[in-house]
């Protein structure tokens, strides 16, 4: 149904169509609605770990949870994606796929391979910040996803590896900042939604559905260097030198 990006653009432009249609003439206070459970989400960030900041986020989701059920436009594609699966069962019934395996013998080994189980510098976290430690550390990749909350992280307090040091980071709202040993090359590669960049001293301050690419000129010959890759909902993206 969906088959190339002609289609899906006419999706998104008739989903923006009746979004628009919506709060114009059927909805009009559906912005408001959504910039109160916004407000309510930005509170709860401002307390939070108290009671306050938990009873304000979880009355911000279902808030907003709410509204979205209400809209027309999300009703309008939500019948659209129902409609994209009855229409890929249809066709996988009339076109079926079959499938010849091809068996090969598993090669023998002698002995039991070992594993070593290293523990994470950071957990994937709803709400919250997370911070390196502010004492020497020893360094393990980056690996998370977060909901809401700050993360930071100081490489000066740690010894990096030789080869490429990887730090993968994936949050919806919140700030990521990094601070990175002077000498150590390095790589950004950012996408966000809504916020800004700053890598060096180099900014893009006002960030809307962008990707960000960046790398030092000896990145790619150098035998330490750090891999960042970030994506951000809403919220900014912070590399300095330290």
């Amino acid at each position: 149904m969906f088959k190339n990006r002609d289609n899906i653009g006419w999706l998104v432009f008739l989903g923006m169509a009746f979004l628009l249609l919506e709060i114009l003439f059927f909805n009009r206070g559906l912005i408001f609605s959504l910039f109160i459970a916004g407000v309510m989400i930005y509170l709860a960030r401002k307390y939070s770990g108290k009671k306050r900041g938990r009873i304000l986020f979880i009355s911000g989701i279902l808030f907003l949870v709410i509204s979205l059920l209400n809209m027309i436009t999300f009703k309008f594609i939500l019948f659209v994606i129902l409609l994209h699966f009855f229409y890929q069962y249809i066709s996988s019934k009339k076109h079926p796929k079959t499938i010849s395996p091809h068996l090969t013998e598993p090669e023998e080994y002698n002995q039991e391979e070992i594993l070593i189980r290293t523990k994470p510098l950071f957990e994937n976290i709803f709400l919250g910040q997370q911070k390196t430690p502010i004492h020497v550390y020893e360094w393990n990749d980056i690996n998370i996803q977060a909901g809401i909350g700050d993360t930071v992280i100081d490489l000066s307090l740690t010894m990096l590896p030789k080869g490429e040091t990887v730090i993968f980071i994936r949050n919806l709202i919140g700030n990521i900042q990094i601070l990175v040993p002077y000498e150590t090359e390095v790589s950004v590669h950012h996408s966000s939604i809504v916020g800004s960049a700053s890598v060096f001293g180099v900014r893009e301050p006002r960030f809307f559905n962008q990707v960000f690419q960046m790398k030092t000129p000896g990145y790619n010959m150098a035998e330490q260097k750090v891999k960042i890759l970030t994506s951000l909902i809403v919220g900014n993206l912070e590399v300095n030198r330290t």
